[in-house]
């Protein structure tokens, strides 16, 4: 027997939407832009111009890049325990602990690196 054919989304969502109605009035409003897909009459994508989605760097991980530690269970575990009994976050006391190897190297701190005044 063979596989029925596998559908797309916006072939769904042509086959459940009636044709030839025009995108709806709170879309204009957000920046919206419908595009007609190729090959397919009647089915439109819309795309959103969303003001959040234009500018990056809004939050730290967008602006910032990752980085993996690995620690030994027991140097985890302290760690985890220091946090714990500061009542703060792990990844806090890893940046303090950084600011501190820059401080002892002679380098620039991590207020001094992100500050752009001082770029």
């Amino acid at each position: 027997m063979p596989k029925p054919p596998k559908l797309s989304l916006a072939a769904i969502v042509a086959s459940a939407t009636p044709p030839a109605k025009a995108p709806p009035k709170s879309f204009a409003k957000l920046g919206s832009k419908p595009v007609a897909e190729p090959g397919r009459a009647g089915a439109e994508i819309v795309q959103l111009d969303l003001p959040a989605a234009r500018g990056r760097g809004h939050t730290l991980k967008e602006r910032a890049r990752q980085m993996s530690v690995y620690l030994e269970p027991p140097v985890y575990d302290q760690l985890r325990d220091l946090a714990h009994a500061e009542r703060t976050k792990m990844h806090g006391l890893m940046l303090e602990a950084l600011d501190l190897l820059f401080r002892q190297r002679g380098t620039r701190s991590i207020a001094q690196l992100t500050d752009p005044d001082e770029r």
